[in-house]
């Protein structure tokens, strides 16, 4: 048995959210809109009690190969998101909709 944390990410299209759990408890979220094939990202959060594990990070990277698995492009108006595929570069820079210069 381990004591790591239980970390999940999921989509939640009912909350046009992706959220990340650990331990079965939600600690933040990615909302997101649908736009023509691709997902506008809008705002990330993670919550404060769970703030400094890495968490967000985690989201990003699930969310992003999630939208990479179906197939579509991004638009990352939330900084967050924008700056950690900047940071990434150029391992995302095929799902922008836009070239990388503009995101």
């Amino acid at each position: 048995m381990t004591d790591e944390p239980q970390v999940k990410v999921v989509d939640n299209p009912d909350e046009s959210r992706f959220e990340v759990s650990v331990d079965g408890t939600l600690a933040g979220f990615a909302v997101y809109e649908n736009d023509r094939g691709a997902v506008i990202f809008v705002h990330t959060e993670v919550f404060e009690e769970f703030e400094g594990q890495g968490l967000a990070g985690q989201l990003a990277k699930a969310a992003l190969g999630m939208v990479r698995e179906a197939g579509r492009t991004i638009i990352p108006l939330c900084p967050y998101i924008k700056a950690y595929v900047r940071k990434h570069s150029p391992e995302y820079d095929d799902l922008l909709r836009h070239p990388a210069a503009e995101a």
